[in-house]
């Protein structure tokens, strides 16, 4: 009997949650992806001690206020990561625009663009890398720009169908809805648990899977966020799933039958679709308490690692 990772990998593409290099050389994951709190993680490791090293001294030869200087550095830094995971995964790597920038649809425009030259600059083509932008409706935008000069984009911070659907229409070419952050919304406001069948997470996700399924819309869904093995199973047939290392060494270790749950020819039945005008989208997403207080959330954790990024870059400096 094969694991179930190793049937997971046969119906979904496999996408590693991680920076860690090892983890990603063991469980060999199609694409990868990365934030500031993985960075964070990521500049403790070893293997990337001479990454971080290079980033550091390339900053100290900087001029200029020192935020601006830290700030350059966690982009080179994002980059130099990158790039390395770009050596060791067949298909994407995701890098994220800076979550202060998320209301912002000109400077994450232009943020993305910096990001794909240094990219390009060391020889690691646009086709290799997704650009993460926060799904506001400002994000969404700039995806919308960017995804017409041929820098494709993955919409993170995702909770409902009105914000799954204006990156639909934007042109998005992947979405990550966060399924574990939905799940603990709903614990919290319950004061009760959920098996993964009645999961709210889950059931968002089949929910966008079906709209864009039987819509025939082109953008991938990649469910995201985790909080079990049993949330992975229960999305099962997913176009991506992006999963910890932990919870991917769990799958590999499992012996058990899996059972596709999502496909392309069954999607399900599609929820009620809303309007993608601003707005329609401000409208769904004032009426939906959960996807406002957790993309609200989510930026502010964002950008509370990204500034304590700058602060250990700057202490290194």
């Amino acid at each position: 009997m094969t694991s179930k990772l190793d049937q997971l990998r046969d119906m979904t593409v496999v996408v590693a949650d991680t920076g860690d290099i090892e983890a990603i050389r063991a469980l060999r994951p199609v694409d990868c992806t990365t934030n500031p709190t993985l960075l964070l993680k990521a500049v403790a490791l070893p293997a990337l001690s001479s990454v971080v090293e290079e980033t550091l001294a390339w900053g100290r030869k900087q001029s200029g206020a020192r935020e601006s200087i830290a700030s350059a550095v966690a982009d080179r830094l994002a980059v130099s990561v990158g790039t390395e995971l770009t050596k060791l995964v067949p298909g994407r790597v995701s890098t994220e625009v800076d979550a202060t920038l998320s209301f912002d649809t000109a400077a994450t425009v232009d943020k993305a663009r910096a990001l794909i030259a240094a990219y390009e600059s060391r020889d690691v083509s646009r086709q290799r890398i997704l650009i993460k932008i926060a799904s506001t409706w400002e994000g969404i935008q700039a995806a919308r720009v960017l995804q017409k000069e041929g820098i494709d984009c993955n919409l993170t911070l995702l909770f409902c169908l009105a914000q799954a659907m204006a990156c639909a229409d934007a042109g998005a070419f992947l979405i990550s809805p966060f399924v574990g952050r939905i799940l603990d919304w709903h614990v919290k406001s319950a004061g009760r648990t959920f098996a993964p069948e009645e999961d709210p997470g889950v059931q968002s996700v089949r929910g966008i899977y079906a709209a864009f399924k039987t819509g025939g819309v082109k953008t991938i869904v990649m469910g995201a966020s985790f909080r079990s093995a049993g949330e992975v199973e229960a999305l099962a047939g997913c176009d991506r799933l992006t999963i910890s290392p932990a919870l991917l060494d769990e799958l590999s270790k499992d012996q058990g039958t899996l059972v596709r749950r999502l496909s392309p020819e069954n999607p399900g039945v599609a929820p009620p679709i809303p309007d993608v005008d601003e707005r329609s989208f401000r409208w769904h997403m004032n009426e939906d308490a959960m996807a406002t207080e957790k993309l609200s959330e989510g930026i502010r954790l964002f950008a509370a690692d990204l500034r304590k990024l700058h602060k250990f870059i700057g202490e290194r400096l």
